[in-house]
């Protein structure tokens, strides 16, 4: 009596690992500090200048700043926050990035 050929198991993916989705990248901020050498009126010129804000936004983050001591300014990838950092910088403005913690 011969015995039957052993079988393969093909290991299939489970229905957990295929509906799964990947956890977006968290995205980097941009966050400008207070520092007591900039006029509030020149931190807002900057946000609108730069970013492109309306004044009424770009007065609000600036009043963030001013009274809170930051202010998170613009968000995205990190070589894109590593630009808006160093062009703070550009404009003598107190500025950090980090990963947001949403």
């Amino acid at each position: 009596m011969t015995s039957p050929a052993p079988l393969e198991i093909e290991r299939t993916e489970s229905a957990d690992e295929v509906f799964a989705v990947p956890e977006p990248d968290v995205p980097w901020v941009t966050i400008v500090h207070n520092d007591p050498v900039n006029l509030m009126s020149y931190v807002t010129y900057v946000f609108q200048s730069y970013f492109g804000y309306t004044k009424d936004k770009a007065t609000k983050l600036m009043l963030d700043v001013h009274h809170k001591g930051r202010a998170v300014v613009s968000s995205g990838s990190r070589e894109e926050m590593e630009r808006d950092v160093q062009a703070m910088h550009g404009y003598g403005l107190w500025a950090t990035l980090q990963q947001d913690r949403k």
